[in-house]
């Protein structure tokens, strides 16, 4: 006596393939035609079907339909997944249609209906997966062409100042120091004559002197060419007496010149990163003492830029500001933490932590 029919819910749920599948997937299938695709699923469930005809009821293989039904999906979209779907669930139908425990035609029909729902379902999850793999790709491939446009945007612009801090140490420096010789010339002769003119000269010649020294602490502002191996405390010693110079600030370097950075990209990230600190301290917070100081811990290389002026602007205001997502892209680029905070006591600090193995920086020993 036949029994009676299995439930609906007794179903399985469709199978899901792990991420490793899916990239072993989506690269064997990309180089597969999508007609040739469709065929290759079609015959499949043909070769499924016919091995279900030969197991018979006790050993039903309907779960296996899913497989060309993922072939479909995943190649040629949910259209031809759901004609796979269908396909499928003839080829159920008729491999079963001699074994199976059903007393009426209609529970042998309702059983199809069952396993064609079995089949839609299978066919519109793994187009989900299939969706939302395309859509992280694709956000994973606009980070990425995101990244690499800061950068070249960020070389550029490094580029950019060191071309103009050259140009300015060879060009204008050398046509200050020329015309700063003849004033000098112009001015001994004009004392060789007695000539009160000789006073103007000399005046003229101290101040050419003074445009070339602000030209020469421009230029290696713009383009330090000190920042290397062993030579960031310097570098930073200079950025501070030419800014304290330039803008009346006080400012003071506590670098420890025992700190060796071994990469120049690494060096010069950090002194940019001052640079901007200093410069927003400057401007924005309108400081009047502000103090840079770089130490090596056993967790990494620290350097701290603290001031006394305004402090932190208006959150959304400081989130504009081109200075600052630059200083936060130069850490990310270095894989470093860069904290903003107010200081204790009124003012800004700013605190970048460099966690880099010794290849990057170590200790000089003494």
């Amino acid at each position: 006596m036949k029994t009676d029919a299995p439930n609906v819910a007794e179903i399985p749920a469709p199978p899901f393939p792990s991420s490793g599948s899916l990239r072993w997937l989506s690269a064997r299938l990309a180089a597969v035609p999508k007609p040739v695709a469709v065929l290759l699923a079609l015959s499949l469930a043909l070769f499924i079907g016919w091995v279900d005809d030969l197991t018979g009821w006790e050993m039903s293989l309907f779960i296996f339909y899913a497989l060309p039904i993922i072939i479909a999906v995943w190649r040629c979209g949910i259209s031809a997944g759901l004609f796979t779907a269908a396909f499928c669930g003839v080829v159920w139908l008729f491999a079963n249609q001699s074994s199976h425990p059903y007393e009426t035609h209609l529970g042998y029909a309702w059983a199809m209906v069952s396993r064609l729902f079995y089949f839609s379902v299978v066919a519109f999850a793994v187009n989900a997966v299939r969706k939302k793999q395309h859509s992280d790709a694709a956000h994973i491939l606009m980070l990425e062409e995101r990244r690499q446009l800061e950068r070249d945007i960020v070389s550029v612009s490094e580029h950019e100042q060191q071309r103009i801090g050259q140009d300015l140490h060879d060009g204008l420096c050398q046509q200050l120091a020329a015309i700063g010789c003849a004033a000098r010339v112009l001015a001994e002769d004009l004392q060789a004559q007695k000539l009160p003119a000789a006073e103007d000269a000399v005046m003229i010649e101290e101040s050419i002197q003074l445009a070339m020294l602000e030209a020469r602490a421009l230029a290696r502002g713009i383009f330090p060419v000190h920042v290397d191996k062993s030579g960031l405390a310097a570098a930073l010693v200079d950025l501070g007496r030419t800014m304290s110079r330039l803008t009346g600030a006080r400012i003071d370097v506590r670098a420890d010149a025992d700190v060796n950075v071994d990469s120049p990209e690494v060096a010069m990230h950090l002194y940019r990163i001052a640079q901007e600190a200093l410069a927003n301290a400057v401007r924005h917070s309108e400081a009047s003492q502000i103090i840079i100081s770089t130490e090596l811990t056993n967790e990494g290389l620290k350097m701290h830029i603290e001031d006394d002026g305004k402090g932190l602007p208006d959150p959304a205001v400081r989130g504009e500001g081109m200075g600052l997502r630059t200083m936060h892209y130069r850490a990310q680029a270095l894989g470093a933490k860069l904290e903003i905070q107010p200081r204790p006591g009124g003012g800004t600090r700013v605190c970048c932590e460099l966690k880099t193995e010794r290849s990057h920086h170590e200790k000089v020993q003494s």
